[in-house]
């Protein structure tokens, strides 16, 4: 029985680091998930929610990623997420399990399986892991690692599944936080913010900002939420009426 209630503090890299520094809103929690990452030889990691029947796109559910935009688009344009055998598993287990880009392409039943071993390898990521998680109210998610590394051992899977319970359990926190707060604005939704007052793109804001465009996108639609707005230039206008921007 693995106890999700650990202390990070406690827990070890492979590498012998520990995890140091508070953990205490998104930007810590994708912080401390890339070093997860990047300590067992993965290339990112997708926090994804597992998409209902029925949903097309893999773009929608990325709660927090590092994997590539091109990646992202890639894949839904491909269409493969409903003949995906791991979005089907995902849909029925929660045991944490490992993928081969060219073994699962072989289990495609809709004839898409070339298309979707050229998406993983041109992101570099043909093999990886995902592990089920949940939060308090029963909200199925699932983290992934991808990369190009060896599978991972028993072991292995054991010791990330444990940060993954973890990891998602301080994020479902925060999320919960920040609802119950939803007037204050994250200082990454500030930024981001000011950015397109100024009347910048998003790919130019992830350009300065060193973000990933689908992260860029998850600020500003976190500040469009908290602000009960309905489209970005009503987010801009209330928060400098607001005196949140200047």
């Amino acid at each position: 029985m693995i106890d999700f209630s650990a202390n990070m503090a406690s827990l070890m890299l492979p590498d012998g680091r520990s995890v140091r520094g508070p953990i205490c809103c998104e930007d810590d929690i994708r912080r401390v998930i890339g070093q997860v990452a990047d300590a067992y030889g993965f290339r990112g990691f997708l926090v994804l929610a597992v998409p209902d029947t029925g949903c097309n796109s893999l773009e929608a559910n990325a709660i927090m990623t590092t994997y590539p935009v091109e990646f992202l688009k890639g894949y839904d344009s491909a269409g493969l997420i409903n003949g995906s055998p791991v979005i089907q598993r995902l849909r029925r287990s929660t045991i944490p399990f490992t993928y081969d880009a060219h073994q699962l392409a072989r289990r495609r039943a809709d004839g898409k399986g070339d298309a979707a071993i050229c998406v993983f390898e041109q992101a570099g990521m043909p093999r990886g892991i995902y592990l089920p998680v949940h939060d308090a109210g029963g909200h199925r998610a699932a983290i992934a690692f991808g990369g190009d590394r060896p599978v991972v051992s028993n072991d292995e899977m054991q010791e990330l599944n444990l940060w993954a319970g973890i990891l998602f359990s301080k994020l479902a926190e925060v999320r919960e936080r920040e609802r119950r707060g939803s007037g204050s604005l994250s200082r990454r939704e500030v930024e981001c913010l000011r950015w397109a007052a100024a009347g910048k793109t998003t790919s130019e804001m992830a350009r300065i900002l060193a973000l990933s465009e689908y992260t860029v996108n998850h600020y500003l639609n976190r500040a469009t939420r908290k602000l009960d707005s309905v489209n970005r230039v009503q987010t801009v206008a209330k928060a400098m009426r607001a005196g949140l921007i200047n």
